[in-house]
């Protein structure tokens, strides 16, 4: 097959729903996508070779000064680091661990462990309980992680996983553009550690050594977040990253020319594979931030020169990035930038409105998990449908399901609301759980049932493949028995013009069992009142059983480290208040507490000598809140 007709294969117009209809008539594997992430490395390294692939700034303020990777460089280094880890015994059923802020070397360290192994990325800011927990159940021996010029904090976790004989070897990274000095010898027997592109310049980068990845070979476990308990690793396939990322990448509005803006963490798909592996399909330049990512306040200040300077065509984050650089003047043209992308939570309305008022860009929202690779729906440009959140993408299939009390699925009709389910190239082989000898033991725990995963969000998908998400299905709030969606009450605040944010969650109940509440965030602190804003949901939201009893504003929604909302401190908050309005009238109150034990609060009442201990045990009885007193010392 010829080049040109091969590219006409690869690349089919990818520009309105109703493409998806030709895309599908031609099947997948008469597509010609390479086998494994590396077959797409050395594929643009072919055809790009001084083409430049990655642009990565030092941090936010020094966004004039990147180092520059060509893609034909890029393959060298892989080539290099790849072949030093598997000198070292690094092999297709090995993991490498990456704990590290984005670098320029980060993203050859990654590409490189899935070419020599599995790469487990994972995200420092998780307790050192839940990264050794991760690290044992990966079975990697080998970390790459920052040294102490890139970040201290976690070079001091480093250095605890070693003393600790987590890990046996240690490779450090650099800040992008410099050096990482030689670390002091931590005077252990059997521990290797050095600097990662020392050691990495001794070895061939011509070839890889050792035996290249299949398509069902693994690349990456990915960990889920880490809410509650110890976070799962999920794992992917080459197979799964290639498909996904051709799937973004396949997008008509996009061509060679455009240029991706990249700060979301690698240790997130976000950042693998939409800013990442798809810009390597087509010979897209990549800017990538600094460190700290969107985390960096200095970035905000610069960011609308960065898209001048560097032509940036489309980036992806989160809405709560918008919602600030709504807020920073356009100081810039950024007539190259057409395509922001966002995720990972609901878009507030209110941050949709003012992105454009602003910038006179309309953000584009996409959905997808982990479990399935990254992203599962997209939506246009031209053509936005309320209310959705987008159109599955080519060879995703997408429906709505009821699910009985014993697990088994019945299909719903396009329109209703039920569990959303996803099957196709990029779903998952399940979550590690353990080994057998060499190879990763993976079960789907209950999400993946013949080829169908259960992505735990409710929604309605319709006839064209637009998906209509209604919410968490665990987040359901359970009012006398009666089941409410949370969506509908954060949907009707942020209809209100100065709500940025919304969250409604379950407040334990004496009568009930829970009632609704909600937190907000506000365009300014007193721009609304909280009484306003109950009664402004209450005319809106569809039942009357679902408007909030309690409306409290909040400086900030608490996100997990990806950005997505993390409704456990609300649940706690919600507990406690409850608690404390209930124990109002007793004497002896010394302070009410609550936290969460696994996946449910707990309030603990702490009580001087002048309570009547069982008055107060009377009164949370009579909650399903579990609680404990305690006597307060001293």
């Amino acid at each position: 097959m010829n080049q040109t007709h091969t590219e006409d294969v690869l690349w089919p117009r990818y520009a309105e729903p109703a493409d998806i209809a030709d895309i599908e008539a031609v099947p997948l594997a008469e597509r010609g996508l390479p086998v494994s992430t590396y077959a797409l490395l050395r594929r643009a390294a072919t055809l790009w070779p001084d083409r430049t692939a990655l642009r990565v700034l030092p941090d936010g303020d020094r966004w004039q000064e990147p180092t520059s990777i060509s893609f034909g460089q890029l393959l060298t280094d892989v080539h290099r680091t790849a072949n030093l880890l598997h000198h070292w015994g690094v092999d297709r059923h090995s993991t490498v661990a990456l704990i590290a802020p984005n670098c320029a070397e980060l993203v050859t360290a990654t590409l490189a462990a899935q070419l020599a192994g599995v790469a487990a990325p994972i995200n420092a800011a998780l307790s050192l309980d839940h990264i050794t927990e991760l690290l044992r159940r990966s079975g990697a021996r080998v970390l790459i992680t920052a040294g102490p010029e890139l970040d201290p904090a976690i070079w001091a976790t480093a250095r605890q996983l070693a003393t600790a004989r987590v890990v046996d070897t240690v490779l450090l990274l650099a800040p992008t553009g410099e050096t990482v000095s030689r670390p002091e010898p931590l005077g252990m027997d059997g521990l290797t550690i050095g600097p990662l592109h020392a050691l990495a310049m001794d070895f061939d980068g011509t070839e890889f050594t050792g035996i290249p990845p299949a398509g069902t070979d693994l690349a990456a476990v990915f960990h889920t977040g880490g809410t509650t308990g110890a976070p799962k690793l999920a794992a992917h396939t080459h197979t799964n990253e290639v498909a996904d990322a051709w799937m973004i990448a396949a997008n008509t509005a996009l061509d060679e020319d455009s240029v991706v803006f990249a700060a979301l963490p690698l240790f997130h798909v976000n950042a693998l594979v939409v800013t990442l592996l798809a810009p390597l399909f087509r010979g897209q330049s990549a800017v990538w931030a600094g460190p700290l990512g969107y985390r960096d306040p200095l970035l905000y200040g610069n960011f609308w020169k960065i898209v001048e300077r560097y032509q940036i065509s489309a980036m992806s984050a989160v809405p709560t990035v918008y919602a600030v650089l709504s807020q920073c003047p356009v100081d810039a043209d950024i007539s190259s930038l057409r395509y922001p992308l966002v995720g990972a939570s609901a878009l507030p309305p209110s941050v949709r409105t003012k992105f454009a008022e602003h910038t006179g860009l309309q953000l584009l929202e996409g959905y997808g998990l982990t479990e399935a690779t990254c992203a599962s729906v997209r939506s246009f440009t031209e053509l936005p449908r309320d209310g959705a959140v987008g159109q599955r993408l080519p060879y995703q299939h997408l429906k709505a399901v009821d699910i009985d009390d014993d697990g088994t699925r019945h299909d719903l009709p396009a329109g209703q609301v039920g569990h959303l389910v996803i099957s196709g190239p990029c779903v998952f082989p399940g979550y590690v759980v353990g080994r057998d000898g060499d190879e990763f033991r993976l079960d789907g725990l209950g999400a993946l049932v013949d080829g169908w995963l259960d992505t735990g969000d409710l929604a309605m998908v319709d006839a064209e493949g637009f998906v209509h998400l209604r919410g968490r299905a665990k987040d359901l709030i359970i009012r006398g028995g009666h089941n409410i969606d949370p969506t509908t009450i954060e949907d009707a605040l942020l209809t209100h013009p100065d709500v940025t944010g919304a969250a409604a969650v379950g407040r334990p109940d004496i009568h009930a069992g829970e009632v609704p509440v909600a937190y907000v965030t506000l365009t300014s602190p007193d721009a609304v009142s909280a009484e306003d804003l109950c009664s402004w949901a209450t005319a809106r939201v569809p039942e009357r059983a679902a408007a909030p009893k309690l409306v409290t504003v909040v400086p900030d929604l608490p996100l997990t480290a990806i950005g997505k909302p993390y409704k456990l401190p609300l649940r706690v908050d919600a507990a406690r208040s409850a608690a404390l309005d209930a124990l109002a009238e007793l004497p002896g109150i010394a302070d009410v507490a609550a936290a969460m034990d696994g996946s449910a609060p707990v309030v603990t009442v702490t009580v001087d000598s002048s309570a009547d201990r069982d008055a107060v045990a009377a009164v949370l009885d009579q909650f399903t809140t579990a609680w404990l007193i305690e006597a307060r010392h001293g």
